[in-house]
C-alpha cells in the first residue's frame, strides 16, 4: 500500500515528498559500520533504568555485596542526611563517609527521573535535595564536586561533570529550583548561580593575550585561581565549561556568562582550525551541543561539523579514544565509546549512555546529522547490551560469581576486546579495572549504570523492526519551547513506512531534515515514508496555527520548529 492511501485510513494526508540526503553530512568511523545491527537484540531501557533504581537505592536489599547504598548522616555542607553509593559492587569504599561518589549518585537521580520516576518523593525521601551534599561549601571551593569535601586541581573532568549533572537535575524539577528549607540553605538556583559564576572566573583567569582562554590543562585550581598540570591534558574541559555557562546564561540571563561560554567555544574553534581532536573523557558531546545550538539561536558559526567529527573519530589529545566499530571475535561492537588502542579495544559503558544525552538533541538545532547520529545510536542502543551479564556466558566475563542482580540491570564497567581466563584468550570480555586494581570485589560498575536513563527517555522501538524513533526534546535541557520532535533513521535499503501516533488533536507533521511539512491534519497515528538508508527529523505542529519564516527559522504558533531553512 502507498504511504498516501494508509495515511488517508490513518488520519494524515502525505504531502509531495522532496529529496532527501542533500543536506546530511557524513562522518567516516560512523559510515564504516553497516547501517543495521547484525543482531537485533535490544534491551527495554527504560524498564532496565527503573529496575536499576529499585535495586540500588533499596536499603532493605539481602545477599552478597548488598545493601548497595547506605547513610551518610554528616551534613558537611548542609543539615541534610544523604544516601550514598559506591562506584562499584563490593566496593571496598563502601560504607566509609565521603566514599560517594556525585558522577554515581547525582547521575543515578537524573537517570531515573528520565524514565518517569519522582526522585523527589522516592520512598518517600527527597532524593534531590540529598545532592545539595555535593556543594562544597564547607571548604570555601564553593562547587559541585565529586564528593562531599574534595579539592580541585586533580582532573578537568571529575570537577566539571558533577555540575553538569547537577544543573539537569535543577533542569528535570523546576517547581522544586527556588526551594530553601532554612535562612542557612541554598535553592538549586543558587547553588547552579554559584557554580556558573566561579566558572565564569575561570574562563577570565584562563585567557591570554588573545582573549581566547586555554584549557589544555589538568585542571584549574579555585583556590590559586590558576591552571595545574602534572601528568596529562584534558583540553575538552572548554565543552563542558561552555554548556555549563551557557545554560547559566539561559537560566539568568547574565551577558557575561554567555560571553564566557562563547569564549570557551573560541578555544575549541581553534582546535578545529588546528585539525587536533582535544576529546579526554564525557564533556565534547556537552560542546558540540553547545555550538549547535549558538548557531541556530544566535546566527553564530562554529564548526559543528567538526565538533561532532571529534566526537565520532579518535582523540589527538588522549590517544586511541574514540568510537568503537567492527567486530571482536565474530561480535559486532559497533557503536561504543572507549579506547581503541587499550588491549586493542575498551569500552566503557557510562561513556556509551552518557555521549548521546548531548548528540542526539544536537539533531534539533542541526538536522544536518540526523543520519549519522541516527544510525549511530541505533548500533549503540542494540550494542551496550555487551556490558551487561546476561549477554555473555560466565567464561566471557570477570564477576559471574556475584548473583545479587538476576535481571541483568547492572552493567559491567567495561568490555575489552580480549580477556584472559585460566589459560584460553576469550573475546569479548565483559570486565573492568575494579579487581585488578582492588577497588572492589567485582566488576560491575554502579556509575556506569547510573546513566543508562539517558537510553531510557530516548529510545524507542517504532512498528517496523530495526527502526528506533529517537526523543529530541528528552535530554535537552534548559531550552525554549518545542513541540514533540522525532529522529527516526531507516537502516534498511529499502524506503519504510513508519507509523507515529500524533494524539488526538490534528497535527501537522514537519520533517526538519527536508525542510517541508509531510503530513498534514492528521489525527490518531500517521505514517511517515522514510527513505532508504535515511533520516527524518520529525516535529509535530499543531494544525491551523500560523506560520512565519524569520531569516533562516521557521517558526509555527510562536514556536521554531526548524532553525536551518534555507534563504
Amino acid at each position: 500500500m502507498s504511504s498516501l492511501k494508509l495515511a488517508a485510513l490513518l488520519g494524515g494526508v502525505v504531502l509531495a515528498l522532496p529529496a532527501w540526503g542533500a543536506e546530511q553530512i557524513s562522518i567516516a568511523r560512523v559510515e564504516a559500520m553497516p547501517p543495521k545491527p547484525t543482531a537485533w537484540e535490544l534491551r527495554d531501557w527504560r524498564a532496565v533504568a527503573q529496575k536499576y533504581t529499585a535495586l540500588v537505592f533499596d536499603l532493605q536489599a539481602q545477599g552478597d555485596f548488598l545493601p548497595l547504598t547506605w547513610w551518610d548522616r554528616r551534613g558537611v555542607n548542609f543539615t541534610l542526611a544523604h544516601l550514598a553509593l559506591a562506584a562499584y559492587v563490593g566496593d571496598a569504599r563502601y560504607g566509609r563517609n565521603g566514599a560517594q561518589e556525585a558522577i554515581n549518585v547525582i547521575a543515578a537521580v537524573r537517570s531515573a527521573t528520565l524514565v518517569g520516576l519522582d526522585m523527589s518523593n522516592w520512598q518517600g525521601l527527597d532524593l534531590v535535595a540529598m545532592q545539595k551534599e555535593f556543594f562544597n561549601r564547607a571548604n570555601g571551593q564553593n562547587l559541585v564536586l565529586n564528593n562531599p569535601s574534595t579539592t580541585t586541581g586533580n582532573s578537568f573532568w571529575y570537577e566539571i561533570y558533577p555540575s553538569v549533572l547537577f544543573f539537569i537535575l535543577a533542569d528535570l524539577y523546576p517547581h522544586l529550583a527556588e526551594v530553601k528549607t532554612s535562612a542557612e540553605d541554598m535553592s538549586l538556583r543558587e547553588i547552579m548561580y554559584t557554580v556558573a559564576d566561579r566558572w565564569e572566573r575561570a574562563v577570565q583567569a584562563l585567557k591570554d593575550e588573545s582573549g581566547v582562554p586555554n584549557f589544555n590543562w589538568q585542571a584549574f585550581d579555585f583556590l590559586r585561581m590558576q591552571p595545574v598540570y602534572r601528568w596529562w591534558r584534558e583540553p575538552d574541559a572548554a565543552a563542558g565549561v561552555a554548556w555549563l555557562l551557557y545554560t547559566a546564561y539561559v537560566s539568568f540571563g547574565e551577558a557575561r556568562f554567555l560571553e564566557a561560554a562563547r569564549a570557551a567555544l573560541a578555544f575549541l574553534q581553534m582546535w578545529a582550525v588546528q585539525r587536533r581532536n582535544p576529546l579526554y573523557e564525557v564533556l565534547l558531546p556537552y560542546g558540540a551541543l553547545t555550538a549547535a545550538r549558538l548557531n541556530a539561536e544566535w546566527g553564530t558559526d562554529y564548526d559543528v561539523e567538526a565538533f561532532v567529527g571529534w566526537c565520532f573519530g579518535v582523540s589527538n589529545a588522549r590517544p586511541g579514544w574514540g568510537l568503537i566499530t567492527g567486530a571482536w571475535d565474530g561480535v559486532r561492537v559497533d557503536g561504543l565509546i572507549g579506547s581503541l588502542t587499550d588491549q586493542e579495544g575498551y569500552a566503557f559503558a557510562m561513556n556509551t549512555f552518557a555521549w548521546a544525552e548531548a548528540l542526539v538533541p544536537l539533531v534539533r538545532y542541526d538536522p544536518r546529522f540526523a543520519r549519522t547520529i541516527g544510525k549511530w545510536m541505533l548500533h549503540a542502543s542494540v550494542n551496550a547490551r555487551l556490558f551487561y551479564s546476561p549477554f555473555h556466558p560466565p567464561e566471557r566475563q570477570s564477576s559471574p560469581f556475584w548473583k545479587g542482580d538476576p535481571q541483568g540491570v547492572i552493567p559491567y564497567e567495561g568490555l575489552r576486546r580480549y580477556g584472559v581466563v585460566g589459560w584460553d584468550i576469550v573475546s569479548p570480555y565483559a570486565t573492568g579495572d575494579a579487581i585488578r586494581n582492588k577497588w572492589a570485589r567485582t566488576d560491575f560498575a554502579l556509575y556506569a549504570g547510573s546513566h543508562a536513563g539517558v537510553f531510557g527517555a530516548i529510545v524507542e522501538t517504532t512498528n517496523v523492526e530495526g527502526i528506533l524513533r529517537l526523543d529530541l526534546l528528552a535530554t535537552d535541557y534548559f531550552r525554549s519551547p518545542a513541540y514533540p520532535t522525532y529522529l527516526v533513521y531507516n537502516p534498511y535499503i529499502e524506503a519504510k513506512e513508519v507509523e507515529l501516533d500524533v494524539g488526538s488533536e490534528p497535527r501537522d507533521v514537519y520533517d526538519a531534515a527536508s525542510h517541508a511539512f509531510v503530513v498534514r491534519n492528521a489525527l490518531g497515528k500517521a505514517s511517515v515514508t522514510i527513505p532508504p538508508d535515511g533520516a527524518v527529523v520529525l516535529v509535530l505542529v499543531p494544525a491551523g496555527k500560523e506560520v512565519v519564516r524569520e531569516g533562516s527559522k521557521l517558526i509555527v504558533g510562536g514556536v521554531v520548529v526548524d532553525w536551518r531553512m534555507k534563504e
